[in-house]
């Protein structure tokens, strides 16, 4: 049987196939209408079941999905397959980050999420990339090549753009305008970190792990070595998958273990 699980994102759309391991998996933009992408991406394929999650997992309970699972609890599943030994999961996606604790048996203990505020995310490292004009793939090794950092005082978007155009304006290298920013944003995600007394192992997941500027001023700050998955983008639809073959296995158990009777009433 394949499982699928599906992580509807602010920036991203990712998809998920499992059956005793991953199968296959899909990232693609969310665009302006994530509902139809999302139709498209499965059209055409069969599930014995499938959990969204994400930003926009309601949109799943349209006819598209089973079941939905929050963020916290798909990334703390899926970190926790990849690496069985994982303590805490930081989340760097588009709209909000994520910090959480897990016990000894993988369970939520403590959670921190910043969703007030784009600062730390990465629509904050994208309007950042797009005032510096660098590929937001580009900006982590933009960043890293400079000698020195330029300090960002805001993280407000709007205030930071212009504080950004005011120093290429003043001749300011746009690499070291480029660490400041990375600066910024590993200080504000560290902090909310350290809320949570993380214990390692930590996984760093989503699309902001990808950045190898801000996983390396992250542990720096924290003073902890962090894990990136090989795919970080995948690790919250992954749990979400782990979510449907757990669920769908336990409906099994449920109807095989039932007494085999008339039912008597409601």
């Amino acid at each position: 049987m394949t499982y699928a699980g599906l992580d509807i994102g602010s920036r991203t759309i990712v998809l998920v196939e499992f059956d005793r391991e991953v199968k296959d998996f899909h990232v693609i933009d969310a665009g302006p209408n994530p509902l139809q992408r999302c139709e498209a991406l499965i059209a055409g394929k069969d599930y014995a079941r499938l959990v969204a999650t994400g930003y926009g997992r309601r949109l799943a309970l349209n006819g598209l999905g089973d079941d939905t699972v929050s963020e916290i609890r798909a990334y703390a599943l899926g970190a926790r397959y990849l690496c069985p030994d994982c303590h805490t999961v930081i989340d760097v996606g588009g709209q909000d980050c994520k910090a959480t604790r897990l016990s000894q048996n993988g369970d939520v203990q403590r959670f921190e999420m910043n969703d007030r505020c784009a600062a730390g995310t990465g629509a904050f490292i994208e309007a950042m990339a797009k005032t510096l004009e660098v590929g937001i793939e580009d900006l982590g090794s933009h960043a890293l090549a400079a000698a020195d950092a330029v300090r960002i005082n805001s993280l407000c978007t709007v205030f930071a753009q212009s504080e950004v155009v005011s120093l290429i304006s003043r001749g300011a290298d746009s690499r070291a305008i480029a660490r400041g920013v990375h600066e910024a944003i590993a200080t504000r995600v560290a902090g909310m970190v350290r809320r949570i007394s993380p214990r390692e192992r930590v996984v760093f997941a989503g699309g902001g792990a990808l950045n190898a500027c801000l996983e390396r001023l992250l542990s720096k700050k924290l003073g902890i070595e962090l894990t990136v998955p090989q795919q970080p983008q995948i690790v919250g639809a992954l749990g979400a998958a782990l979510v449907a073959r757990r669920s769908n296995e336990e409906s099994a158990n449920y109807l095989s273990d039932r007494p085999n009777r008339p039912l008597a009433g409601c």
